[in-house]
């Protein structure tokens, strides 16, 4: 048996805004459960979490933190992720390694967008989700107000485990030991509201409580109420102080004995592709089972060199254990093997369902791998997360001449370790453009190549990220033959293509009848139309939100080459798009605008001269929060311009939102400066 078994794992993700007090509410449960002899500091850079010198300088967590912590005879996998929304990339791709997402807000602050954004993400996934009040003895921290706000923003299914009491001192509990005093509310009710919303998913229960009038203990209540965290019926609150140590003991009680383990969570997405189409796979949480895991994060260590960090979902990793990644033939060895705890590597002998862990020196193991030993498993992949566009970019390039295939090597190991980032090649400018999720993301990436990688680059404002796409459905054809003098060349396609919603991405359908394209070419016509894709049709930039239907064509027996049909397969596709009425796509971004109130009229107005759309205001005290979606186009110098506004006392995030047509005399400038090439 694993050393671990999975009724004693409990793997809890701290998210939520920036400024919240994740790493110092983490550093508090560390503390309180002994794993460390004190809590250390961000402010002094002594975090278990952020060990790198970016974090200590930002005191901001920039990557996701595995932290182990032992209660109550459980092992809790801590993972404290970045709250700025430039890192949310970091955030997000970490979460498939948990059953639950601690939403952490701040008492002072209350609900922030990248709250609402964490909570809707966590809920369309199927986490299990809770609540945190943090900070909850700052000054003015109105938390009636809060709570209320709270159960109007998510639902009437929030609701409180714990009630602050003696002043925000304590907190008195509402599930277990209901009989404490608190400093608003009663806590007899807070317990009665949460009987009757847990015994709603248990009929006999139900009879119990409501017609025989019988008290419920919490033992009776713990398996409805990891039903109703399952269905979303219960999203629990909690408050705490990680400065003061209020709550922080209870919020372990929480988590240890009411969130769920990784037998009682909700299974995690894995998808199985057969010849029957796409199908769910349920992952068993058994250690006797085949070997399944998935890879949440890659780095790069300058002495353990590239190290996969993976949640094992059924069997058991032991070293010496062998692995495929994906749908690889060939094997590899698993040498050594880890645990985390911040930045310390724990030698570990095996890890099983439940844990999560580390292993090093794989070069075939990428972000996102399922990791099996088993050929059974081959086609096996979980539901990719939806991570946030990497929108903002800097056209870089290396300051010293030589080093350009070194800047490449670079940045291909940046891209693997952080999904916010990108790297795009401009086909006809050459241009290298690096982006990411906001300035300081790029900003932090630049760092890391001069510290990291001594690489000195220039950078300069890239083109904006446009995309392509069309508006009306159309056919295209291409016949492909070449006659060089021995063999030939021949491949014809016919195909249709039609728009998708916006975000959709990219569909390949075959209806192809009678074999008239054999089965081993049609995936050279579908190379053939990403290569089309990838390098845009009438503006030049990638295009999106297109199904392609390949459905009719032609081979001839000696000269039907797969380069044919990728040539062919292209061709048709750039004939179609040009008569489907094809529309270049502009970014627009999610921008969150704070300042004086006395401001309001002048940002308003600033953000309509800029093609802006207001989606909400509200004020705290002095200070007003905008909210609006703005063309990225419109906001390069959007810093200055909010500096300008408000005297220096604004501030703002950005978040990539969604794309949409760009202006009519923004599509004709970009189409009619666009220079296909002679192949095209």
């Amino acid at each position: 048996m694993p050393e671990r078994p999975p009724e004693r794992i409990r793997n809890v993700a701290l998210t939520g805004p920036s400024g919240t007090g994740k790493t110092t509410l983490a550093e508090a449960l560390l503390a309180a459960a002994g794993t460390v002899d004190g809590a250390g500091s961000v402010e002094k850079g002594s975090t278990l979490s952020d060990t790198s010198a970016q974090e200590k300088a930002l005191q901001h967590s920039v990557t996701a933190s595995v932290l182990g912590i032992e209660w109550r005879k459980t092992w809790i996998n801590l993972v404290d992720t970045p709250g700025l929304a430039d890192f949310q990339g970091a955030a997000l791709s970490i979460l498939p390694a948990v059953e639950t997402v601690a939403v952490v807000v701040s008492a002072g602050r209350g609900i922030e967008a990248s709250a609402r954004r964490m909570m809707q993400w966590a809920g369309e996934r199927g986490l299990c989700r809770l609540i945190v009040v943090n900070q909850i003895d700052a000054e003015p921290a109105a938390l009636p107000a809060l709570l209320e706000e709270i159960r109007a923003t998510f639902g009437a299914e929030c609701l409180p485990l714990n009630l602050p009491s003696q002043g925000a001192r304590a907190v008195a509990d509402c599930f277990f030991t209901p009989a404490g005093e608190a400093d608003f509310s009663s806590v007899a009710e807070a317990h009665e509201m949460l009987v009757d919303q847990v015994v709603e998913l248990d009929e006999e229960l139900m009879a119990l409580y409501l017609e025989q009038g019988e008290e419920l203990d919490p033992a009776q209540l713990h398996d409805p109420f990891e039903a109703a965290l399952r269905d979303g019926h219960l999203v629990p609150v909690c408050f705490t102080s990680a400065t003061s140590g209020a709550g922080v003991r209870e919020l372990l009680d929480v988590f240890a004995r009411l969130m769920p383990n990784p037998l009682e969570g909700n299974p995690p997405p894995f998808l199985r592709d057969d010849a029957q189409g796409t199908r769910e796979y349920r992952a068993r949480p058994d250690p006797d089972a085949h070997v399944l895991a998935h890879v949440v994060k890659i780095e790069h260590d300058p002495f353990l060199g590239k190290m996969a960090v993976f949640r094992v979902h059924q069997g058991i990793v032991t070293r010496d254990t062998r692995l495929f990644a994906g749908e690889a033939r060939k094997p590899f060895r698993v040498g050594t093997l880890f645990r985390l705890q911040g930045g310390e590597h724990l030698d570990a002998e095996r890890l099983g369902p439940g844990e999560i862990g580390a292993l090093t020196k794989v070069d075939e193991v990428t972000f996102d791998s399922v990791l099996h030993d088993s050929h059974d498993e081959d086609h096996i992949h979980l539901r990719p997360v939806a991570l946030p566009a990497p929108v903002f970019g800097l056209a870089i390039q290396a300051s010293r001449h030589g080093d350009e295939q070194k800047l490449w090597e670079a940045l291909a190991r940046m891209v693997e370790e952080d999904r916010g980032l990108e790297v795009e090649q401009d086909a006809t400018t050459q241009e290298i453009v690096l982006r990411g999720l906001g300035e300081l993301h790029l900003r932090t990436a630049l760092e890391r190549l001069r510290e990291r990688f001594r690489l000195e680059v220039e950078t300069s404002t890239p083109s904006i990220a446009y995309r392509e796409s069309i508006g009306a459905p159309a056919e295209g054809h291409c016949r492909h033959k070449k006659q060089t003098g021995g063999a030939g060349q021949f491949g014809e396609v016919f195909l249709r293509v039609e728009p998708l919603p916006r975000g959709a991405g990219f569909e390949f359908v075959d209806t192809i009848r009678g074999g008239v394209i054999p089965g081993s070419l049609l995936p050279a016509v579908e190379k053939g139309v990403r290569q089309a894709m990838a390098s845009g049709a009438v503006a030049g930039y990638p295009l999106q939100d297109i199904r392609v239907t390949v459905h009719d064509g032609k081979t001839h027996p000696v000269d039907s080459k797969e380069i044919a049909f990728v040539i062919a397969g292209r061709k048709a596709f750039l004939d179609a798009v040009r008569k489907a009425s094809p529309v270049v796509l502009e970014p627009v971004a999610e921008l969150v605008v704070e300042g004086p109130s006395s401001a309001m009229g002048d940002l308003t107005a600033d953000l309509a001269a800029s093609r802006g759309r207001i989606q909400d205001t509200s004020n705290h005290g002095d200070q007003v929060s905008i909210q609006a979606v703005v063309p990225l186009a419109e906001i390069a110098d959007y810093s200055n311009r909010l500096n300008a506004l408000t005297g220096g006392a604004g501030s703002y995030t950005l978040q990539f939102s969604h794309y949409e047509p760009a202006p009519e005399p923004v599509q004709r400038r970009l189409m009619q400066a666009y220079r296909p090439t002679e192949e095209e």
